[in-house]
């Protein structure tokens, strides 16, 4: 029944900061901080203590729930955990617990009363970590899809009301009006690919098709089940040229908005990728499997390019996750355990180091006032050393340096693309592969821009004689776990390759 805490503790918060009793301002907001903290503290817990008593040794589904939902149609409230979903298990809780200690003392302003403001984000966030976890842990594809829906209005609220500047949230909006709309046409797609499959199959059992690897489904469903499935995940992930609406909405959120984003849903998308399409449709997944590999490098390469022009701290990086997205969608393209395991590593990579660098642009923006690159200058190592010293440090986590936790996803996909599934064209994944080689040398190139642009040189005129705090105490406490995770996972993969390779192998029929 841990699984069940772990959804009911964060939704029972939403609730009870929803309904908290009148009294004054100030009183509700530090009473919204703290339901904040305290559930999304609890859930962390019980996160961890899901992880401790996991079984690392057994292969398939531990910790299970599964009870009739409505048996007159074949649905089961059925949840689960294994390699795939444990470590993006922690991964959710983590990021949550960490933007609300963030959220503690750096609230947004909205276009309401602070009250308001409180209880509405810490309410929103926590709804949110309901329908991300939910999402890993379902193994009925019903369920899956409510829960994977679930996470849509409380980020549009996050967007379109805390995002931007007070006063002056029509751009926010509009970027959330965006999202919604994308995602929405997404799932639209996705339903129609759950339905073929469960009236083929029937079942709805997520367990049960990964066992089949696509028995009883005919060439002609798993091509189109695959195509339905592959075209909503790769909205949520986002693949190009379904990308448009991640710079806008990561641009226009507000810090702990863009960390969730970036750290958990663009996640659900390749998590889909890897539990759903791939298993249930491995005809589909092998035919279409050179069209996702051309998508994903080019989105590599795009994204690479479309940073070296950005001109906005939180825009590059929205566009660098869509380059960082595209070595996890060809990792999956490569149909084989060293490429899908690639992929387990590099959400959770991209995770860690983006949602860092999202905390990191927040705290500059807070502190400059702006985010353009040109307005802010160079000599922030002067100005603000330590603060200088971790966007370098997470910049460089981001654009690949061995030892470090976005080495090994990128370097493993690309492995993978040299040896792809036998059933696959080898030179065409070779070419992919030495595109998206071209592609990680473009990000060093960006990233190493922005830092001489940023942190090096002398101090711009207009900045001189401001006086900018350090890294403060909460930043400190929010920031230390991102950047402990990226180091350990860098130095010691097996850690977490060891943890996915047998579910991963599960899934691809004991390959």
């Amino acid at each position: 029944m841990i699984l069940v805490a772990m959804l009911a503790v964060p939704f029972l918060g939403a609730l009870l900061t929803m309904i908290s009793p009148t009294g004054s301002q100030p009183r509700l907001t530090r009473l919204a901080r703290l339901h904040g903290l305290l559930f999304s503290a609890v859930t962390l817990v019980l996160a961890l203590v899901a992880a401790a008593t996991f079984d690392y040794g057994r292969r398939g589904p531990q910790l299970g729930v599964n009870h009739e939902w409505a048996a007159s149609i074949g649905l089961r409230f059925h949840l689960g955990v294994d390699g795939i979903s444990l470590p993006l298990i922690v991964l959710t809780a983590a990021l949550t617990f960490l933007c609300m200690v963030y959220t503690a003392r750096v609230l947004p302003a909205s276009d309401e009363a602070g009250v308001a403001s409180a209880r509405g984000l810490v309410g929103l966030m926590l709804m949110l970590e309901v329908g991300m976890l939910g999402t890993f842990v379902s193994l009925d594809l019903v369920l899956f899809f409510v829960f994977f829906e679930v996470v849509l209005i409380p980020m549009y609220f996050v967007i379109a009301y805390w995002g931007g500047s007070p006063g002056r949230r029509e751009r926010a909006r509009a970027a959330a009006t965006k999202f919604i709309l994308y995602t929405l046409l997404g799932s639209g797609f996705l339903l129609v690919g759950i339905l073929l499959i469960a009236v083929h199959a029937h079942t709805l059992d997520m367990t049960t098709l990964a066992t089949r690897h696509g028995a009883g489904l005919s060439h002609g469903v798993q091509l189109t089940a695959f195509a339905l499935l592959g075209i909503g995940f790769a909205v949520k992930t986002p693949m190009w040229p379904l990308h448009t609406w991640l710079p806008d909405a990561h641009t226009e959120a507000p810090t702990v908005g863009s960390v969730l984003l970036a750290g958990v849903l663009l996640k659900m998308g390749t998590y889909g990728f890897i539990r759903i399409a791939v298993p249930a449709a491995p005809e589909g997944a092998k035919t279409l499997a050179p069209v996702l590999g051309l998508l994903a490098v080019v989105g590599i390469i795009y994204g690479a390019l479309a940073c070296l022009a950005q001109r906005d701290l939180k825009r590059m990086i929205a566009y660098s996750s869509i380059g960082h997205m595209g070595f996890v969608l060809l990792g999956i393209a490569t149909l084989t355990p060293v490429g899908l395991n690639a992929a387990l590593f590099g959400n959770v990579a991209h995770g860690l180091i983006t949602g860092l660098l999202f905390f990191i642009a927040g705290s500059i923006k807070e502190r400059y006032g702006t985010g353009d690159l040109d307005a802010l200058g160079g000599g922030m190592l002067a100005k603000a050393p330590y603060l200088a010293s971790i966007l370098t440090f997470a910049s460089v986590a981001s654009l690949g340096l061995p030892g470090l936790a976005g080495f090994w996803g990128e370097m493993l996909a690309l492995l993978g693309a040299y040896q792809p599934h036998a059933g696959l064209p080898r030179a065409t994944f070779v070419t992919f592969m030495a595109l998206g080689g071209l592609g990680a040398v473009l990000t060093a190139a960006y990233f190493l821009r922005m830092l001489s642009r940023l942190t090096h040189g002398p101090v711009s005129e207009r900045w001189v004689r401001t006086r900018f705090a350090d890294v403060r105490s909460y930043e400190l406490l929010a920031w230390t776990p991102l950047i402990t995770a990226t180091l350990f996972i860098g130095l010691w993969p097996k850690t977490l390759l060891t943890l996915t390779d047998g579910a991963v192998r599960v899934l691809l029929g004991g390959r």
